[in-house]
C-alpha cells in the first residue's frame, strides 16, 4: 500500500507540473513508466548501470558454472552433473573464490554496457511505439527496441565477455585480468576481443527481442496500470529470462566456443589457428556432440538468467521510479516558491 501511495503521489506531482494534464494516452493506462518528459536520459543510464552491475555480480558463480558446463571436451576433473555439484567441487578443489574469477572485468563492462542498453531501449521503444501504435504498448516496437539496444550493449560488453570466459575455464592459464588482456593481445591480436561479436549479436538479438516482448507481455497481465510494483517486475523478469535463455542456448554454446577457443575440442577436430564465424562454430559443435551438444549447460543458463533478469528489472524499475520521484518533488518544491 505504501508503494502504491507513493506511486500515486508521484503521478499527482507530475500532473501538477503538466498543468493538470494526464500522461495517459486516453485508455486509462497512464503510469510512471509513461512519464517520459520527467525521466531523463541520465536517469535511465544510471538505473541501467546499477541494474547491470548487480545482475552480473549476484549470479556470477552460476555463470562460471555455465561456461564450464558448455565445454565441448571438458577435462575429466571438470565434468559436472549439475549446478550445485559443480559449485561445490570447484570450491573444494580450486578454492572459495574460484567461481568469482573474472568478476572484475565483468563489472567494468556491465556498468557502461547496461547504461547504454536501457537508455537506448527506452528511447527506441518510445519512438517506435509512436510509429507503430501511436504511443500504445506495441510488442513489435518492444522487440525492435531491444534488438537495437543489444547492438550497443554488445559492442561494449563483448571484450569483457571474452576475458571473463577465458578466466572462468578450468585450468585457465592466466594469472589475472591484465595478464589475460595482454596475452590475448600479444598472441591473438586485438581482433580476439571481437571474434565472437557477430555470433554474440546473432544470439543476443533474438534473446533480447524475446526477453523484452515477454517482459512487457507479463507486465500487461500482472501490472496493467504499470504502477511501481516490485513483485510484478521480479516475476516478469524471471519469466522473460527463463524463456529467452532456453530458446537461445544453442547460440550461447557456439559463442562460448568462439570466446574460449577450447584447445582440446579444436585439436580433436584438427582445427588449425583460431575458430572464427558462426557457421564454423555451429558445424564444430555439431560434429563434436551432435544435436545434444547445442543444449550443454541449458540448466545452468536458465538458473542463471531467471534471477539475473529478475534482479536487473526490479533494480532498474526501482531506480527509475525513485529518481523520477525525486526529480518531480524537487521541481514541485521550486514551483511552490
Amino acid at each position: 500500500m505504501e508503494l502504491r501511495a507513493a506511486t500515486m503521489e508521484m503521478a499527482e506531482v507530475g500532473e501538477s507540473q503538466d498543468g493538470g494534464g494526464s500522461t495517459s494516452d486516453g485508455d486509462g493506462d497512464g503510469d510512471y513508466e509513461s512519464l517520459p518528459p520527467h525521466v531523463s536520459m541520465t536517469t535511465h543510464m544510471t538505473a541501467g548501470a546499477v541494474a547491470g552491475i548487480l545482475e552480473h555480480t549476484v549470479m556470477y558463480p552460476v555463470d562460471s558454472v555455465k561456461t564450464r558446463m558448455q565445454s565441448l571436451q571438458p577435462d575429466p576433473k571438470a565434468q559436472y552433473r549439475g549446478v550445485y555439484e559443480a559449485l561445490k567441487r570447484i570450491i573444494q578443489t580450486e578454492g572459495l573464490f574460484r567461481p568469482l574469477r573474472g568478476l572484475n572485468i565483468t563489472m567494468l563492462g556491465a556498468g557502461p554496457a547496461h547504461a547504454l542498453y536501457f537508455a537506448c531501449y527506452e528511447q527506441a521503444k518510445r519512438s517506435l511505439s509512436d510509429v507503430f501504435q501511436n504511443r500504445g504498448n506495441c510488442h513489435l516496437a518492444n522487440g525492435l527496441a531491444g534488438s537495437i539496444a543489444t547492438v550497443l550493449h554488445d559492442a561494449v560488453m563483448n571484450p569483457a565477455e571474452v576475458v571473463k570466459q577465458r578466466m572462468q575455464m578450468y585450468n585457465s592459464p592466466y594469472r589475472g585480468l591484465w595478464d589475460c588482456v595482454q596475452t590475448l593481445t600479444r598472441t591473438e591480436g586485438p581482433r580476439a576481443f571481437y571474434r565472437s561479436y557477430s555470433t554474440q549479436l546473432t544470439m543476443n538479438i533474438p534473446f533480447q527481442a524475446v526477453h523484452f516482448i515477454t517482459y512487457e507481455l507479463m507486465q500487461e497481465r500482472l501490472n496493467p496500470h504499470r504502477n511501481y510494483h516490485p513483485g510484478s517486475h521480479i516475476a516478469s523478469g524471471a519469466v522473460a529470462g527463463a524463456v529467452s535463455a532456453a530458446i537461445t542456448t544453442p547460440l550461447d554454446v557456439c559463442k562460448t566456443l568462439l570466446n574460449t577457443q577450447e584447445n582440446v575440442a579444436l585439436d580433436s577436430m584438427r582445427v588449425s589457428g583460431h575458430l572464427t564465424g558462426m557457421a564454423n562454430a555451429f558445424r564444430t559443435v555439431y560434429q563434436l556432440g551432435g544435436p545434444a551438444a547445442f543444449f550443454k549447460g541449458v540448466q545452468a543458463r536458465v538458473i542463471y538468467q531467471m534471477p539475473s533478469t529478475a534482479i536487473a528489472w526490479s533494480v532498474y524499475e526501482f531506480f527509475k521510479y525513485f529518481m523520477t520521484k525525486q526529480q518531480l518533488e524537487r521541481a514541485a518544491a521550486k514551483g511552490s516558491l
